[in-house]
């Protein structure tokens, strides 16, 4: 009996050895599906960070871009389900893309939000020397241009388009659309007169808006942005169907253990809660802010998702 004991004992220690291992005692890969430089890349790094100090592992930052995410995502679920292996992702990846983009796998069933860090929203903007001063100026400058004057978005098929459509019919703009493949070559078509109008996100614009490159005339968000303060939001315009916000965050396999899973939690809500992370997330021109509840994050991010196929089906968006 004693010999029994001794090998039940031996075989749980075993057992608890190899739970310990599987999460939290190996290096972590966190694929970013988006080119190094932007939102989700630079959220990936500083937690990463955080996470290395915080496990004592390496924590190996890779860049996956194409299709929308999708090769990105296609990477970790190609991986085995251990949790060594996690995306991070703005919530487009799974609200947007897969309403104009055929993606090998199901956004709500094959993939779970673990851990979301920030939140950002859109700021409408101009090129600085643009001929209206404000949002009421903006709309009548564009109405004496109807069927003329365009907008610009960083990618067909996303928020950046809907809002421009959104405001374009609201306001009777008759705005045109031309997409751009990201923010970078928007912009600079934006600021050398291409273009008239642009919903961008904040990462990309602020730093030119603080160095009297844009102007902005509006935000997104559910309050004004910490980053400009004195930009009204699109609701204290009269505009509430122009509300979009979006959470930057940490994707893992749905076949996840739940003991797995719970430490990852814990984890991710540690390395969150880190002031280090959030000054640095705040530095960038997101708003920081944590929530590792899985449930609540699919939730709200079926009704992204919901709401965004409305708009698809309504203006007809394809991806290309």
């Amino acid at each position: 009996m004693k010999w029994i004991a001794r090998a039940g004992s031996a075989l749980l220690g075993w057992t608890l050895a190899c739970s310990a291992w599987a999460w939290g005692e190996q290096p972590l890969k966190i694929v970013v599906p988006a080119p190094a430089g932007g939102t989700m890349d630079i959220v990936a790094r500083v937690v990463g960070q955080q996470l290395s100090q915080d496990m004592g592992q390496p924590v190996v930052v890779e860049n996956k871009p194409g299709a929308g995410g999708a090769i990105g995502i296609q990477a970790m679920l190609k991986a085995p389900a251990d949790g060594n292996t996690l995306v991070m992702a703005a919530s487009n990846v799974l609200a947007e893309v897969p309403l104009v983009l055929k993606v090998p796998y199901d956004p709500f069933k094959d993939v779970i939000p673990v851990g979301s860090f920030a939140r950002s929203g859109l700021v409408l903007v101009t090129a600085a020397d643009y001929p209206a001063k404000d949002f009421q100026g903006l709309l009548a400058h564009l109405k004496t241009r109807k069927g003329q004057a365009s907008f610009a978005s960083y990618s067909p098929g996303t928020v950046s388009q809907y809002a421009g459509l959104i405001l374009s019919e609201q306001a009777a703009l008759d705005l045109q659309h031309v997409a751009y493949p990201g923010s970078p070559p928007a912009l600079a078509n934006l600021m050398g007169g291409q273009v008239d109008v642009m919903f961008d996100g904040m990462l990309t614009s602020v730093p030119l808006i603080k160095s009297g490159k844009l102007r902005a005339y509006a935000f997104t968000g559910q309050k004004r942005s910490r980053h400009l303060p004195d930009v009204p939001t699109t609701t204290e315009l009269g505009y509430p169907q122009l509300q979009f916000m979006g959470w930057v965050g940490m994707l893992a396999p749905a076949k996840l253990s739940p003991d797995v899973l719970a430490k990852i939690h814990a984890a991710l809500e540690k390395a969150g809660r880190a002031p280090a992370v959030q000054q640095k997330l705040a530095d960038v021109g997101l708003e920081p802010e944590l929530n590792v509840d899985t449930a609540a994050l699919v939730r709200e991010t079926q009704a992204m998702s919901e709401r965004n196929a409305a708009i698809v089906k309504k203006f007809g968006i394809q991806a290309n």
